[in-house]
């Protein structure tokens, strides 16, 4: 099983409650959880944070808006 820092915890918390990690990590990370009171309150944050903004309906952006949205983005990765 591998051991987790609080640090290694909060780098993996979305591969976690997406069950992406492999057997060991995920115990390790329950483990850690189980042991760490602030890091137990972190994981159930985030838990309540997705239950609060996954149920929002999606917003539908213009075409104009998404191809400059995209532009954005692809000029702030190549500098």
């Amino acid at each position: 099983m591998k051991r987790f820092t609080c640090d290694e915890l909060v780098e993996s918390i979305t591969a976690y409650l997406d069950d992406a990690l492999d057997p060991p990590a995920r115990a390790g990370f329950e483990t850690h959880a189980a042991c760490c009171d602030d890091c137990r309150r972190y994981v159930h944050q985030f838990r309540v944070t997705i239950r609060a903004v996954g149920d929002q309906p999606q917003e539908k952006l213009s075409g104009r808006t998404r191809e400059r949205l995209m532009s954005a983005f692809k000029q702030r990765r190549q500098s």
